[in-house]
């Protein structure tokens, strides 16, 4: 039998492909020679506040539960 979908499982894989996408953005080598690559750099560090704040917001309501 296939596992169930259920909010708890929702939560846990979501926090794990936060995790998982902060730590690629932590890996990624900015790349200067690159045209474009300060807007790249921006937006990547736009997007690992954004999952940061997720991931904090995860765990507040997994705390208040």
């Amino acid at each position: 039998m296939a596992d169930k979908k259920t909010p708890d499982n929702d939560r846990v894989s979501a926090r794990r492909h936060l995790r998982e996408l902060i730590a690629a953005l932590d890996r990624r080598v900015p790349h200067v020679e690159r045209l474009g690559e300060a807007d790249i750099a921006r937006a990547a560090t736009a997007l690992k506040k954004k999952a940061e704040l997720r991931l904090a917001k995860l765990s507040e309501s997994d705390e208040a539960d």
